[in-house]
Parts: C-alpha cells; sequence; structure tokens
C-alpha cells in the first residue's frame, strides 16, 4: 500500500484513464492520496468516488487542464 500516488492520464483515450485511476484507488492506504493530471473533467469518475466513500480536490492544473486529488473520506 502507498501513501501518495502521481498519475498522469493525459492523451490516453477512455477507458485508460479510469482504469489507471482505479488500480490507484486500490493501493491507496489511509490518509494517502492520489494525484492525477487529466485533460478533460470525468465526471463518471466523480460520481464513482462520492458513491464508494472517496473526497476529491478538483483545480486547474499548471501542465494540465485539470489536476484532481482524491483521498478516502475520513468517515467512511
Amino acid at each position: 500500500m502507498v501513501d501518495a500516488i502521481e498519475l498522469d492520464v493525459r492523451g490516453l483515450e477512455p477507458p485508460e484513464p479510469m482504469v489507471r485511476i482505479v488500480a490507484a484507488l486500490d493501493a491507496l492506504t489511509a490518509g494517502g492520496s492520489v494525484r492525477v493530471k487529466i485533460d478533460r473533467q470525468p465526471l463518471p469518475l466523480y460520481r464513482m468516488l462520492e458513491r464508494n466513500g472517496y473526497v476529491y480536490e478538483e483545480r486547474l492544473g499548471s501542465d494540465s487542464l485539470f489536476e484532481i486529488i482524491i483521498r478516502l473520506r475520513e468517515d467512511a
């Protein structure tokens, strides 16, 4: 299990970004995070995260269109 995971899924065609993000979430430890660089807003991912006990923060990335930080919800 890992505390911090960095993923760059820019330029990948669906469903590859989601596949890689889900694999990273499986390796995440409590208190850890996954930081994703992606070139589009992944709305299906957000719904999946909310249903499965994760919280996320989306921001504009410096070298990508979006940067998303994902963590386990503390009350999950």
